[in-house]
This record gives C-alpha cells, structure tokens and sequence, in this order.
C-alpha cells in the first residue's frame, strides 16, 4: 500500500503545472513587448546611424536572462526563499552603494551601473526584496514595534530607500511604500495606523522632500498646456498619439509620434505607441492582460496553505500590477509624470529580468498549492 502511495505522490509531483493562465498572460505581454519595442526604436536607432534592431537584441537578452530565472524559480520551493532574503537585501544595497559612487547619470538620473558590457539599475531588484523581507516578518503577526522586526526588516528598507530616493527616483520609492503598505493591511495591520502615517508623511514630501522638477510635475499635470513646449510636451504629444490611433489603430510600425515627437517612446511612453498603433483595442488588450496577472495572482495567495506564502504571492502580483497600471495612468496623463515602466513591455533589461523572476515565484507558490490539493486527495482515496 505504502508502495502504491509512493508512485501515486511521483507521479502527481511530476504532472504538477503551474498557473496556466498567469503564464500565458505573462507570454502574451513579453511577445507584445518585443514587437512595441522594436517598433518605437528603430527610428531612434536609424537616426543613431546604429542597427535599427539593437534595443531588440539587448531586450531579447533580457529576457532569455528573465526566463532562465522564472523556470529555475518556478522549480525552487518559495519557503527556502526566508533563508536568503537577508543576504539579496545586502546585495541590493550594496549595489545600490555602487550606484552612489560610480553610477552612470542619465537625463540628470544617477540610477543604472555598467558592468562589462551589462548596465543594471538595482533599484529594480529593491522591488522583490521589499516584498521577501515584509512577508518574513509579517506572516506571523503585524506589531511594527517588534525588535526583531525593526533589525530584520525595516532597517533594509529603510536603507534602501533612502538610497533610491537619493538617485533620485521617487517614483520608485512610491512604489516600494504602496506595495509596503498593501502587504501590512493584506497581513491584518492597522489601517488607522496607515491613515495617521500618511496624513503625516505626504505633507512632508510635498513641502520639504520634493525637488524642483519633482514639484514641477505635479504642476505641470493639472496645466500640461501652460507650458506645451517644454514641461508640458511630453503629456500632450503622448496624448495626441492616442487621439492619433481611435478605435483600431493606424497600424503596426505607422505610429508618427515616435519618430520626432514623443520622447521616451520606447520606455516611459511606450503604452502611447502601442495606443496609437493598435488603438483603443490595443490599449485594452494590454490592460486585459494585466488585469489577468492580478486576478490569478490573487487568486494564487488565497489557495496558498500558509501566511508567508499569502503575503509572497500577493506584495509580487501587486508590486507588478500596480507598476503597470501606473505607468498607464502616466501615459493618459491620470497621474502626474514619474518615470516608471512598464513591466514586460518597456525596454529595460533589469526591469524585464526582475519581473519575469517575480512571475517564477508566483509561478512555484501555484505549483505548490496543486500539490498540496492532489496530494490530499490521494490520502482521502487511501
């Protein structure tokens, strides 16, 4: 019987999928990626006097990079991922260290590093870390004062943005801070408490914490006209090439922004590309897409058996979701200019890299789950 119960457990360990519907999303939107990227680049690239496809070529290693990640991640149980979080925090702040000191600065940015022939901007790596390090302490219980909590959690965040913030790249910050807050009430925090924090924290970065352009942002969102050749022409030539595209789109490659007159078209504003190429369609489909991620990804922490798991599952679908949306907001001039791409679909290598290994974990916690549900129905059998 017992021999029986062996073979039955192989063979259900060997069958096991992962989530089939977050991958395909996932397929869908590296696919849609590659196609926007290499779209939105050539003309830069042509006038460059370089290969029209070489954002393509870097963004194809990304992903060949990502992909190895997510399939050794998705195969790697998520519990022994507690063992190693302190050490990635360190290595995301040393990195992060790296950048002070010998960081490249694009655009008045300090944020990417080269290494050999590889440029990598850590800060996309703070993003998982965050996440490890809150459903480490969280997942038992949710008392911020808790001494151990403070050494083993929030001294690295706090380290890590401040250095983020230093670059500077807010937006990164706020982004870190929503997923920080998201995983804390998802855990059972206070929300009161989270109110009375940020009632006294968004003073302090409206007045004392935002720079100059930072500030001028926020200005230039609610009046983009008041200044359409400079501060403003980014929000309203990314408007205009949505207006450009209607219903359907004026068709792959035909997109007229991207040639001279949105800047950026190939990472900040690429949803705009996409928009004026494929329309209101395409535009849905992308969010279609995403909104695939979230639901599965949510629905992946529910299943899941234990806390940490939950709280894994849900501050990565978040982080990721909420990162996209946000970019699309931006775009649509919803929200004020911050900078953030677009998972999956932005040139970038860190971010596509990063992503797709946050997609593996998720990938493994529903592996995990389907386990646990095959198994157990092999025992009530028995």
């Amino acid at each position: 019987m017992s021999f029986q119960n062996n073979n039955t457990e192989k063979m259900s360990t060997q069958n096991m999928q992962s989530d089939r519907p977050l991958m395909v999303a996932v397929i869908f939107l590296v696919v849609i990626g590659l196609m926007s990227i290499f779209s939105a680049s050539a003309p830069k690239c042509i006038e460059m006097g370089l290969n029209p496809a070489r954002f393509l070529i870097q963004q194809i290693f990304g992903v060949i990079v990502g992909l190895i990640g997510l399939k050794f991640l998705s195969n790697f149980h998520y519990k022994k991922l507690m063992t190693y979080t302190l050490p990635f925090a360190a290595f995301v702040i040393i990195m992060l260290i790296l950048v002070k000191v010998a960081g490249v600065t694009v655009n008045g940015a300090q944020r990417w590093i080269n290494i050999g022939p590889l440029s990598l901007q850590p800060s996309e790596f703070a993003k998982p870390a965050v996440v490890m390090l809150l459903a480490g302490v969280f997942y038992k219980n949710t008392n911020l004062l808790d001494n151990n909590k403070i050494v083993a959690a929030f001294i690295p965040i706090l380290i890590m943005t401040a250095l983020i913030f230093t670059q500077p790249n807010l937006s990164m910050v706020l982004l870190l801070l929503a997923t920080s807050i998201a995983i804390y009430i998802c855990a059972g925090g206070s929300i009161q408490l989270i109110v009375y924090g940020l009632c006294a924290l968004i003073p302090l970065l409206l007045f004392k914490g935002l720079k100059g352009y930072q500030s001028s942002r926020i200005i230039t969102w609610l009046h983009p006209e008041a200044d359409p050749l400079g501060a403003g022409y980014n929000i309203i030539q990314s408007l205009v090439a949505f207006a450009s595209g209607g219903l359907y789109g004026v068709g792959y490659g035909s997109s007229k922004q991207k040639l001279a007159w949105l800047p950026e078209a190939h990472t900040d504003f690429i949803f705009a590309v996409i928009g004026e190429e494929h329309g209101f369609i395409g535009c849905l489909l992308i969010i279609c897409l995403f909104w695939t991620i979230l639901q599965r990804g949510f629905v992946i922490a529910v299943k899941c058996q234990d806390m940490y798991g939950k709280l894994l599952a849900l501050g990565l679908t978040f982080s990721i979701c909420f990162q996209g949306f946000l970019n699309m907001w931006v775009a649509s001039s919803f929200v004020p200019a911050t900078g953030v791409p677009m998972p999956f679909i932005s040139y970038g290598g860190s971010s596509i890299m990063v992503s797709l290994w946050m997609v593996g974990i998720l990938l493994n916690i529903s592996k995990d789950n389907v386990k646990r549900v095959r198994f157990g129905n092999v025992r009530n059998i028995q």
